[in-house]
């Protein structure tokens, strides 16, 4: 056999004689419809004054650490060599921003998101549409000022999240409802022109409700309380104010993490349902939008504080398989944050489920008055775990996500006949029925496994637009 013609790129791998040889490479007929070269754009024009922060930091960084001594070198220079030298830093950390900006493109085709950067060290994100998952449009303070908005993309089976800083404000929104359209699996052209997909708002937490709800906060208080009388002790005792600043720093920064600035992040929060999931807006000074794609919710937790429990008051956590989303509620009643829940997790009913406390006889052996607090309900959808008696927190687990189930039993407890079940989730997270009768927890052990497993087969797809497989046929194989 001959060798076949060493052609371009599509020529077929052996001559036809009825081709006509001035038509050119012959298209592979199997191929899908060619595609345009994709089109590669830049980021907004803020972009290069976003990015010469980061010299501009390290420069500081430095000086910083050299402390006095950095303050004599400018002490010796002339006035004339200190404005040259503030005019050169300034080009030199504009020049950075500059290029930074210049050599970074993105650019979107059939199948990927493909984002290049790199100044000196090149590199390229090949981002799969068909592994997108939620889209987050983020704006900073001085980018809301400027107009400009941040995308940070969620990939499936990823940590960290690639981002596009900075697009302009209508551009974001527009290249987001492009992206899940793509990812839903619309044709470029339909994506392009379906915009935004409509939404239909659920719940919404004023500002004093979140105001009243941190208020009534008991763990906040009881950081509050310590810190500001450990320093004055401290103090006292060393006769040095740097000691009791040192002491008082943590402690202040822990109370401002759970009052102020739980009120900035979760200013105005608002959770709303569209077909891409449910999409929450929230941010003081920065506004994020963020998205709960339907299905990829590992479990969800319900926290009750103490004095929250007596006005009705909850709030709604929730685990997210390859996302850093955490809270889906921040304050609101029972009521309303069960309408909720049921969006993320569809056919639960919260109001039918049964807790059972640990048995009195071995437990409070083995935790003295907390045993009270532990509970286990079951239901044909979801396992549930309660724990804490001062903060009551409830654990909501769908079978269908349930990886792994473990059973163990300290010396201790099996010497008091009870054992704890762990089911493991795909968001690394552990969900533990605790103090559970050794005959009840080995039985579980072996139900839970079966019932996972049996509902992964009729679970919903993982991601949005996505039709439900159909149900395998009776008689069919296992």
């Amino acid at each position: 056999m001959s060798p076949a013609p060493a052609g371009g790129a599509g020529e077929p791998a052996t001559g036809d004689p009825t081709a006509d040889p001035t038509a050119g490479p012959t298209a592979d007929p199997t191929a899908g419809p060619a595609s345009a070269p994709a089109v590669e754009r830049r980021l907004h024009p803020f972009t290069p004054l976003r990015r010469a922060w980061v010299p501009i930091a390290a420069t500081v960084g430095v000086i910083a650490q050299q402390g006095d001594q950095a303050g004599r070198w400018v002490a010796d220079l002339s006035a004339l060599l200190r404005v040259a030298a503030v005019a050169g830093l300034i080009m030199v950390f504009g020049a950075y921003g500059f290029l930074s900006w210049w050599f970074t493109h993105y650019a979107i085709t059939d199948t990927e998101l493909r984002i290049r950067s790199g100044l000196f060290f090149r590199r390229t994100a090949h981002i799969r549409l068909d592994r997108l998952q939620a889209v987050d449009v983020t704006r900073p303070l001085l980018a809301r000022l400027t107009g400009v908005a941040s995308l940070r993309l969620d990939v499936i089976g990823t940590e960290e999240k690639d981002q596009l800083s900075f697009l302009g404000e209508k551009e974001a929104v527009a290249l987001r409802a492009e992206l899940l359209a793509r990812a839903a699996g619309f044709a470029p052209e339909e994506a392009v022109s379906l915009g935004e997909a409509p939404e239909h708002e659920l719940l919404r937490v004023t500002p004093r409700e979140l105001a009243v709800s941190l208020l009534l906060n008991l763990g906040v208080w009881a950081l509050l309380v310590p810190g500001l009388t450990v320093p004055v002790v401290v103090w006292w005792l060393s006769s040095s104010p740097w000691a009791a600043l040192v002491t008082v720093l943590p402690m202040l920064g822990a109370v401002w993490a759970g009052t102020a600035g739980r009120f900035l992040t979760e200013y105005d929060w608002r959770v709303a349902e569209s077909p891409d999931g449910l999409r929450l807006d929230h941010g003081l000074l920065d506004r994020a939008h963020e998205t709960v794609p339907p299905g990829r919710v590992q479990n969800v937790r319900i926290v009750e504080p103490l004095l929250w429990r007596r006005r009705g008051l909850v709030r709604v956590e929730l685990k997210v398989a390859g996302s850093k989303n955490t809270v889906l509620v921040p304050v609101a009643t029972r009521a309303a944050a069960t309408a909720v829940i049921v969006r993320v997790l569809p056919g639960v009913d919260l109001a039918a489920l049964t807790f059972s406390g640990s048995p009195s006889t071995g437990s409070r052996w083995v935790v003295p008055v907390w045993w009270k607090g532990y509970a286990l309900a079951l239901s044909p959808e979801v396992f549930a775990a309660r724990h804490g008696r001062q903060c009551r927190r409830t654990d909501i687990v769908p079978h269908a996500k349930v990886q792994s189930v473990r059973l163990t039993q300290g010396p201790w407890e099996r010497a008091r006949g009870v054992a704890d079940v762990h089911v493991d989730t795909g968001a690394n997270c552990t969900v533990t029925a605790r103090l559970r009768p050794e005959p009840e927890a080995a039985a579980l052990l072996h139900a839970q496994a079966a019932r996972s497993r049996t509902s992964r087969a009729s679970a919903r797809p993982d991601r949005w637009m996505t039709a439900r497989p159909p149900a395998p046929e009776a008689g069919a194989g296992a």
